[in-house]
């Protein structure tokens, strides 16, 4: 509005004179109002999400903590391994197929250390699937040239041999006598190496399945993995652990995968396989007591995995810890 300025007398004298004219006709329309000014609400902040282990989904007291380099840590499945050491502080347990039709595993850490884990082992490619949505550490014994040459390609962290934390234990025998002090080998990594990028599964609520009490998942005539719901866990009827060493997942995850030749054989000639971690396939999600089938998708070796369920609508895991079954073809899981 302009401000207002005193007007001459000859103005005001005509302008008096149309507005007595005016009173004759129509009524003159009344100003408009002045328009009001815009809104300049506040826009109201995005809430920063709660940190959360990435193993496991569960609260972290800090995004510090969340943060903590993870060690994925290679450890015999066999008789020959009694005692397993360090299961019980895992944060997820993966069991793959090696030669002669037995297993091992990959058991992930970050929330928790145990004093020694073992008895370690070597790596073999499938682990880089594993490895890298954790952050890409892994503990061996060792491995094979090109195994080695195939991990380091993939970008993968692999810590052997003495001074990061590997020693042998002479009370073993070996080649199950290689144990890992975890601390040691968080110490020797660099700043910055092996912190994952984000969850390592699509954590959330509990969906709702099929009633089970158990579930029997075969990878092949020389090993099957039988699980029995107990007490809010799931239990592994025949495991190497010591007993207070156990494992006890809160969910086990089923998926089928394929299998291809990895082109060299072990030291007893025994042809060994290369699981194939990538593309898509059949999933099992057992979690409450209960199965849901489902299938799983993962688009690199570095991405993390992805579920669906029957109908393609997301599926996801309960948070707390997890054990992964990579079940090859040929196997399967049979539910009870």
């Amino acid at each position: 509005m302009s401000p207002w300025r005193p007007v001459p007398a000859a103005s005001a004298l005509l302008l008096a004179l149309t507005l007595v004219g005016g009173c004759s006709g129509d009524t003159a329309a009344p100003s408009p109002s002045p328009s009001a000014p815009p809104s300049s609400a506040t826009p109201t902040p995005t809430p920063t999400p709660a940190p959360a282990w990435p193993l496991t989904g569960l609260p972290a007291p800090s995004a510090a903590d969340a943060a903590t380099p993870a060690l994925v840590v290679k450890i015999d499945n066999t008789g020959s391994a009694e005692p397993q050491l360090g299961l019980a502080a895992a944060d997820l347990v993966v069991e793959e197929l090696v030669e002669g039709g037995l297993t091992r595993l990959a058991a992930l850490f970050q929330s928790t250390m145990p004093p020694v884990a073992g008895p370690v082992r070597s790596v073999r490619t499938t682990d880089a699937g594993i490895a890298l949505p954790a952050g890409g550490v892994l503990v061996a014994s060792g491995g094979a040239e090109r195994v080695l040459r195939a991990l380091d390609e993939a970008g993968v962290t692999v810590l052997t041999g003495g001074g990061n934390g590997l020693s042998r234990d002479h009370s073993r025998p070996e080649p199950y006598n290689v144990m890992l002090d975890p601390a040691e080998a968080l110490a020797s990594l660099p700043a910055g190496i092996g912190v994952a990028t984000g969850p390592y599964l699509p954590w959330g609520a509990a969906p709702a399945g099929q009633p089970v009490g158990g579930a029997d998942v075969k990878f092949s005539a020389a090993r099957t993995s039988s699980w029995t719901w107990s007490d809010g866990v799931w239990v592994l009827d025949r495991d190497h652990a010591a007993e207070a060493d156990r494992f006890g997942p809160a969910t086990v995850l089923v998926l089928r995968i394929e299998l291809r030749d990895a082109g060299y054989e072990d030291p007893a000639g025994n042809p060994v396989p290369e699981t194939v971690l990538v593309g898509s396939g059949a999933a099992t999600l057992l979690t409450a007591g209960t199965a849901v089938d489902g299938t799983w998708s993962k688009a690199s070796l570095a991405a993390p995995l992805t579920l669906a369920d029957a109908a393609g609508a997301p599926l996801h895991v309960p948070p707390g810890r997890v054990w992964i079954e990579l079940v090859p073809p040929g196997g399967g899981v049979t539910l009870r």
